[in-house]
């Protein structure tokens, strides 16, 4: 049974920091390619950032480089996005998603989401 849980949403004021994580469980994460992507009202899903495995290889959104940062933690099956120097325009709800396993990354899962609320 595969299982991605996001958590560490919440409200915070512009320029405020947040830091997300998502645990996965089952036989994913190790080689798989896992990513954050946001949803915001009547908006369509967007891809945040991305992180490869193994080397590590990352990329972002133009709207975030610089502020935000994708890590991974492969003992603990656990993805993270710190995200810094926070924008109204920030506020979605944010989606951990893993995409595998190689070589022909077929399968395709994600998280339950976690609200971010940027405001004052």
């Amino acid at each position: 049974q595969v299982q991605l849980v996001d958590s560490g949403g919440g409200l915070v004021q512009p320029g405020g920091s947040l830091r997300l994580s998502c645990a996965a469980s089952g036989s994913i994460f190790t080689n798989w390619v896992m990513s954050w992507y946001r949803q915001a009202p009547g908006k369509e899903r967007e891809p945040v950032a991305a992180i490869t495995d193994p080397g590590g290889s990352t990329n972002y959104a133009d709207s975030v480089k610089g502020r935000f940062t994708i890590s991974r933690d492969n003992a603990k099956n656990t993805l993270y996005l710190q995200m810094n120097s926070l924008k109204p325009e920030d506020t979605a709800v944010y989606y951990c998603n893993a995409r595998g396993p190689p070589p022909y990354y077929t399968s395709n899962y994600w998280g339950q989401g976690t609200q971010v609320t940027v405001s004052s």
